[in-house]
């Protein structure tokens, strides 16, 4: 796994009245540093957004409590000891799973399957509406060596 990046399996609790499951704890040490807020956002079948990564330190954390998707790390950190180095991880309502993703690593998701797709998002940063703090590549770049339509096996 890329140098910083970390998972971990959220506990579905279910029973006949649907289910629950924790997506953020304090005392989890996937949360390090702590996030400064979070959001969600829907994303229908098929969409592709990618890549983007940070320069001020933001970490993020990635949970998909509905719809699945495949999300790509790509690690080209200059210092990294994993330099070169892509993760995938396809997540969602079949395997809940809290991704970590350092924030200077390349990142997306691709909604896969046919429904739509919720993704919530932890960053340890506030976003800054007047000064974003991302830089941008097209999904189909030749910088990272990913195929998006590809699943992993």
């Amino acid at each position: 796994m890329i140098d910083g990046v970390q998972t971990r399996e959220l506990q579905v609790n279910a029973d006949e009245r649907g289910h629950l499951v924790e997506v953020f704890r304090e005392d989890w040490e996937e949360y390090d540093p702590e996030p400064a807020m979070s959001y969600y956002s829907l994303s229908y079948p098929g969409v592709v957004r990618a890549w983007h990564r940070h320069t001020r330190g933001q970490v993020d954390h990635f949970v998909c409590p509905s719809g699945r998707i495949k999300v790509g790390i790509y690690d080209d950190r200059e210092d990294s000891p994993t330099r070169g180095e892509l993760d995938t991880f396809v997540v969602g309502e079949h395997d809940q799973r809290l991704i970590r993703i350092p924030g200077a690593c390349w990142h997306g998701f691709k909604v896969v399957g046919d429904e739509r797709a919720t993704l919530i998002n932890f960053p340890t940063n506030l976003y800054d509406y007047d000064d974003p703090d991302e830089q941008r590549l097209p999904p189909d770049t030749d910088e990272i060596p990913l195929d998006w339509d590809e699943m992993p096996h």
